[in-house]
């Protein structure tokens, strides 16, 4: 069956939209309907080559759908069931798993190098961008990267689950684990800023405050739940400081995967705070710390990979925020589009434009 993919031919190539052949569900396999996927960065990283994939690709990971046929041996998921896409399955067995750190499973990823469809015009081999091939009207994943849809959320709401809120979430939660009455700085006003923003908030930051390049994303970011937002310049720790009786807040969080970033964070977080990461930076982007300044300041500096999280945990108490209205996924979303914008999507995010793109099929 042909259905229409945004297809990444090449590395730095323009997304191309057109027709894939899409095969039934083998043993373990799902085919899934997609109602709406969300342009994270990290497609945009997966595009140019920060992080690597393999071409010719679709790429697209947070997503949400209608099972539309299951392969042998699926049981946990049946045609018509409501369904958000899992684009880092844990396998259970290798050392991460064991040691109950299913966010860095050692064989998450191994399904992005199968070969899952063609291209219907020259039958070239397609492969799943992140497992799950979001930007596509039809998709076939593996029965593990399937999650039942939570009950009162819709499908293009749920969507966002799959990837921001789920890292947002969980780099508050999980990674930084922010206490009642404690104060949060979030650098970057993204998609994943702005869960990290609800995030602090239903934490019960005190003081939870928004820093943005961009002055047009103040509005995003105080109906996310900030109490402060600045500009980005190379005055922010020392504003920040200033907002925290020269302190300094409990808690940085980066979301942008810069250099100059990571640093301004660390220099924003108190002695003694904690730094995490959760931007995807490039191997360029080198980020240094003297010995004295370490010892001396007694902060911790963390990474988050998919906000420390474990999917099929969290996604039923994101779905209770969400119904109680505590998190509010609709304030993530500032542009909805067709499978065709996905490319105007990119440059937007290259521009420091926007927070969250939703492709609504």
């Amino acid at each position: 069956m042909v259905v229409r993919a945004a297809v990444l031919p090449a590395v730095d190539a323009p997304l191309e939209v057109t027709g894939i052949e899409l095969p039934e569900p083998a043993p373990g396999q799902v085919r899934i309907r997609l109602a709406a996927a969300g342009v994270c960065h990290s497609d945009l990283s997966l595009s140019n080559g920060t992080m690597r994939v393999p071409v010719p690709a679709v790429l697209g990971h947070e997503g949400a759908g209608t099972v539309v046929s299951v392969g042998e041996g699926v049981t946990h998921v049946a045609p018509g069931d409501g369904v958000v896409l899992n684009w880092a399955p844990s396998c259970g067995r290798c050392h991460a798993c064991a040691l109950g750190e299913v966010w860095l499973c050692a064989n998450a990823l191994t399904g992005a190098a199968d070969v899952y469809a063609h291209r219907a015009d020259n039958g070239a081999d397609l492969h799943p961008g992140l497992n799950v091939a979001a930007f596509a009207e039809e998709t076939v994943v593996a029965a593990s990267c399937v999650l039942p849809a939570p009950e009162g959320v819709p499908l293009t709401d749920a969507a966002l689950l799959g990837c921001a809120v789920l890292t947002g979430y969980g780099a508050v939660h999980h990674a930084a684990k922010v206490r009642p009455g404690e104060t949060v700085a979030v650098f970057g006003v993204g998609g994943v800023g702005l869960a990290t923003l609800q995030a602090a908030r239903i934490a019960g930051a005190e003081r939870i405050v928004a820093v943005d390049v961009s002055p047009v994303k103040e509005e995003l970011a105080r109906r996310a739940g900030a109490t402060d937002f600045l500009l980005a310049s190379d005055t922010t720790p020392r504003e920040i400081r200033g907002l925290t009786d020269k302190q300094g807040v409990d808690v940085a969080v980066e979301c942008v995967g810069r250099a100059a970033t990571i640093r301004a964070a660390w220099d924003s977080t108190r002695r003694g705070g904690r730094t995490t990461v959760v931007g995807i930076g490039g191997k360029d982007q080198q980020v240094t710390f003297n010995a004295l300044e370490i010892f001396h300041w007694g902060r911790t500096l963390t990474g988050c990979v998919y906000g420390n999280s474990n999917p099929a945990e969290d996604l039923p108490v994101l779905a209770e925020h969400v119904r109680a209205g505590r998190l509010d996924l609709g304030a993530l979303v500032t542009e909805r589009i067709a499978l065709e914008g996905i490319p105007a999507a990119f440059e937007n995010m290259l521009a420091g434009k926007g927070g969250r793109a939703l492709v609504v099929f």
